[in-house]
C-alpha cells in the first residue's frame, strides 16, 4: 500500500507529482482514501422547464452560450447561459474563471451537474460540473459515477473527474482484500452489523447500488467517529485519574471582592458556573472545564472569581489570550477591578521588554505575583511559577491541545484548566472537539444590555449607509468597517482591500475624519499602533479584515458595517457583531451585500437579522457550513474527518460514544489481541494526525 501512484496505469512520474502537490496523494493508500464527495446518476437528466425551487442537486443537458465577465477583484464573476428545449438557466463562476474560459467551448452541448438555486424566479447553478457531450457516444454503462474534488490545475493537465475514476479503478485491479487490514474487532462488526473494511472502501468508490453505498458510507463514518470517541474517552479517563490541587477555602480575598468591589450582581448562570468550578477544585483532581458564553455574557468575571479562589488557597493563576491586544484588555480590566485590593496582577507578552520582564519573572518564581495575564509567552520554558494552581485560557480553539498541555509541565501537579470561548458550540460538536472537557454554559446576558439592531442592505443602499455613519460619528461614536479576510497568496484581494480603504477615505476625508486600517498582512507593529489609535478614540473608523473578530473591546464603537457579508459564515458574522453593543449607546450591525445572493446567503442574512442568540446561530451555522469551517481543525485532529459529518451523523456520534466507553470498560489499554490494530490507529490520531491507514497497513 506504500507503492507510489506513479506505477498505476495512466499516471507516470509527471502526473504522480501533480497528485502529490494538488491532493496530497503519494501512494496507493492515499488514493484509496481519497473518497468521492458525491455520485452522478447518469440515467437522470432533467429538462430546465421542469425544475422546481425545492430541488437541490440536478443534472441537465443543453447548449452553453453567452459567456460574460462581470466586476473585478474579489467581486469578479463569470456567467453563461445553458439552453435546452425546455428553457434556459444561468451558470455562474466566482473561481477558476480562467480555466472555464479556456476549456469550455461556447455553442457546444454539455451535461451539467450542480446545486440549483433561483434568483427572481430564474434558475441558476453556481460552479457547475461540466462534461462535453460526445457525438455518437454510447450511453454510459455505470449508473453511479463517482465525483471527486479535482483542482483546476489537475483538469488543465488532463486529470479530469472521469480520468481520476479510471485511475482508482486501476488501483483496485492491483490490490487484494488482504492488503487492507481490518481495524475494528470482529465483535464490533457483528454487534453493529458493519461491512468489512476492504468491501466498504471498494463500494465507496464504485457502488453497485444506492443501498450498498449507504452501508459502505455508514461503516467508514462509524470507524472515524468511533476512533475519535475512543480518543476522547481515554482522555477523560486520564483526566479523572489525574491528581490535582485542592482549593478547600473561600477566603478573605474572594469574599471582600464579592461583597465590596464586584460592580454588578451576578446572573444566575454565572453563579451556576462558579459553583461548577468550586465543586471541581474541591475534589483533589485536575479540573478541565470549558465555559461557553455568548459575547457579553460575563465570562471574564467568572474567570476572575476563580483566580481569587485560587489565591485564597495559596496558588497563583495565569490567564492566556490569543492576541496581545486581547491580553492587554484583560489585564487593564482585571487591574481596574482589583485596584483597591492587595492582589498583584502583571502582564507578560512577547513585546514586554527585558528590563520589565525581569521583575515579572522573579515575582512569578517567588510567588509575589498572584495573577499574570499574557499570550503564548506564558508557555515559554523560562517562565517558572512558584505554585501555579489555575490556568484560564481564552478562545481555546486558537491554542490547541498541545499548547494547553505545556501548562501542565509548570508544576509537580498540573494546574486546574478553565477554558473560555465566546463561540457557542452545538452539542454534537462539543462531544467531538471538546469531549475531553466538562462543559458549563453561561446562557443569559447581564440585565440592561441594549440589543444590537441588525440590518441587511444591498449595495445600492450604500450612500444612505454612509450618511448614517457620518451621523453616528457626529454624535461622538466610532465605526468598524470589515472586509473579507485577505489570503496572503492572493495579491488581487490585497489590492482590493487597499482600494476599498481609499474609497472609505473619499467618503470620510482628512482632516475631518481619521481612518485607521488593520489586516493580516500588516507589520505587527503597524497593526498594533492602528488598533491602539482606534481603542483610544483617536481614529473614527477602523477598516479591517476579520483580525478584529476576537476580543477587541471598544465601548464607544456603535456601528459594525460588514462589506460583502455574504462571504462570511454565520458564526463569523455573529462574532463581528459582538464587537459593538459594549457601551451604553444604541448599536447597529449593517450587513452590506450584492443583490445576487445564493439561497444560503439569503438564509444567513435572514437569520442574522432575526436572532442575536449565539447558540441558535451556532446550530444553524453548523448545519450550513460544517465544523471544519466554523472552528478550524483542533490540533488533536478530532475534526479531520474524511467522510463523517457530525451534524448529519449525530446519531452515529451517540452510538460510537457508547461503544467506545463500553470497549474501554472491558479493555482500558486496548491490549487484547482483537484490539491491537485499533490501538495502533488510536495511537496515530493522538499525535494530531488523521487516520494514517498506510502506516497501519
Amino acid at each position: 500500500m506504500q507503492t507510489s501512484v506513479e506505477f498505476l496505469k495512466g499516471i507516470g512520474a509527471f502526473k504522480a507529482t501533480l497528485l502529490q502537490k494538488e491532493l496530497g496523494i503519494f501512494n496507493f493508500n492515499d488514493l484509496l482514501h481519497y473518497f468521492p464527495y458525491r455520485y452522478l446518476d447518469t440515467t437522470q437528466v432533467q429538462s430546465i422547464g421542469s425544475l422546481q425551487p425545492d430541488q437541490e442537486w440536478v443534472q441537465l443537458k443543453g447548449i452553453i452560450m453567452n459567456f460574460q465577465e462581470h466586476g473585478s477583484g474579489f467581486k469578479k464573476r463569470l456567467t453563461a447561459t445553458l439552453y435546452d428545449p425546455g428553457g434556459q438557466l444561468e451558470l455562474v463562476w466566482f473561481q477558476g474563471i480562467s480555466y472555464v474560459t479556456k476549456n469550455i467551448q461556447p455553442n457546444t452541448a454539455y451535461t451539467v451537474f450542480g446545486k440549483l438555486s433561483f434568483f427572481n424566479g430564474f434558475p441558476t447553478i453556481t460552479h457547475p460540473e461540466l462534461e462535453k457531450v460526445q457525438a455518437g457516444a454510447n450511453e454510459p454503462t455505470e449508473t453511479m459515477l463517482p465525483t471527486y474534488s479535482i483542482t483546476e490545475k489537475l483538469r488543465v493537465k488532463g486529470i479530469t473527474n472521469r480520468n481520476f475514476a479510471k485511475i482508482t479503478q486501476a488501483l483496485f485491479s492491483k490490490i487484494q482484500p488482504y492488503d487492507v487490514y481490518e481495524t475494528l474487532p470482529q465483535s464490533l462488526l457483528q454487534q453493529y452489523g458493519l461491512m468489512g473494511r476492504f468491501e466498504a472502501l471498494k463500494q465507496i468508490h464504485f457502488p453497485v447500488n444506492a443501498e450498498v453505498l449507504s452501508r459502505a458510507r455508514y461503516r467508514l463514518k462509524w470507524e472515524e467517529l468511533f476512533i475519535a470517541q475512543l480518543k476522547i474517552s481515554q482522555s477523560n479517563l486520564r483526566n479523572k485519574s489525574q491528581p490535582g490541587f485542592s482549593f478547600p477555602s473561600i477566603g478573605n480575598v474572594f469574599n471582600d471582592f464579592y461583597e465590596k468591589y464586584l460592580p454588578f450582581a451576578l446572573t444566575n448562570a454565572q453563579k451556576r458556573v462558579i459553583k461548577d468550578i468550586r465543586t471541581d477544585t474541591l475534589r483533589g483532581r485536575q479540573m478541565n472545564r470549558l465555559v461557553q458564553g455568548d459575547v457579553g455574557s460575563g465570562k471574564t468575571i467568572v474567570a476572575l472569581l476563580s483566580m481569587l479562589m485560587a489565591l485564597d488557597n495559596g496558588f497563583q493563576s495565569c490567564m492566556m489570550a490569543p492576541t496581545e491586544i486581547l491580553a492587554q484588555q484583560h489585564f487593564e480590566g482585571i487591574s481596574k477591578l482589583l485596584e483597591d485590593m492587595p492582589v498583584n496582577v502583571v502582564l507578560l507578552t512577547g513585546s514586554v521588554k527585558a528590563k520589565q520582564r525581569k521583575p515579572i519573572m522573579q515575582g512569578l518564581a517567588d510567588g509575589t505575583v498572584h495573577i499574570v495575564v499574557g499570550t503564548h509567552a506564558l508557555l515559554e520554558d523560562k517562565v517558572v511559577f512558584k505554585n501555579l494552581g489555575l490556568a484560564v485560557i481564552d478562545e481555546q480553539h486558537r491554542f490547541g491541545v498541545g499548547q494547553r498541555a505545556k501548562l501542565w509541565q509548570k508544576n509537580s501537579l498540573p494546574p486546574h484548566i478553565l477554558v473560555m470561548t465566546a463561540t457557542p458550540i452545538p452539542r454534537t460538536l462539543a462531544m467531538t472537539i471538546y469531549g475531553d472537557l466538562d462543559v458549563s454554559v453561561i446562557d443569559e446576558l447581564p440585565p440592561g444590555r441594549k440589543p444590537i439592531i441588525t440590518m441587511h442592505r444591498f449595495d445600492h443602499y450604500r450612500p444612505k449607509v454612509m450618511d448614517f455613519i457620518r451621523h453616528e460619528i457626529s454624535n461622538g461614536r466610532q465605526i468598524y468597517i470589515v472586509y473579507p479576510l485577505i489570503d496572503e497568496s492572493e495579491k488581487m484581494e490585497y489590492e482590493s482591500l487597499m482600494a476599498n480603504y481609499e474609497q472609505v477615505k473619499t467618503h470620510f476625508p482628512d482632516p475631518r475624519y481619521n481612518v485607521a486600517m488593520v489586516h493580516g498582512r500588516q507589520d505587527p507593529g503597524d497593526k498594533e499602533r492602528n488598533m491602539q489609535r482606534f481603542i483610544k478614540g483617536e481614529a473614527h473608523i477602523l477598516v479591517a479584515t476579520t483580525v478584529i473578530e476576537v476580543g477587541v473591546n471598544v465601548p464607544n464603537a456603535s456601528v459594525m458595517l460588514i462589506e460583502s457579508a455574504e462571504r462570511f459564515g454565520l458564526s463569523q458574522l455573529h462574532q463581528l457583531r459582538g464587537r459593538v453593543g459594549r457601551g451604553s449607546e444604541k448599536s447597529y450591525c449593517i450587513l452590506l451585500t450584492s443583490t445576487e445572493l445564493s439561497k444560503e446567503s439569503r438564509q444567513r442574512m435572514s437569520i442574522m437579522t432575526q436572532t442575536s442568540d449565539g447558540f441558535v446561530i451556532a446550530e444553524e451555522d453548523l448545519k450550513m457550513r460544517g465544523p471544519g469551517d466554523m472552528y478550524g481543525t483542533r490540533q488533536s485532529g478530532a475534526l479531520d474527518f474524511k467522510i463523517a459529518d457530525i451534524v448529519q451523523d449525530a446519531a452515529i456520534v451517540e452510538v460510537t460514544k457508547a461503544a467506545a466507553e463500553q470497549l474501554l470498560t472491558n479493555d482500558p489499554h486496548l491490549s487484547a489481541p482483537d484490539n491491537r490494530l485499533l490501538y495502533l490507529a488510536l495511537h496515530q490520531t493522538q499525535k494530531g494526525q488523521p487516520l494514517p491507514w498506510s502506516k497501519i497497513s
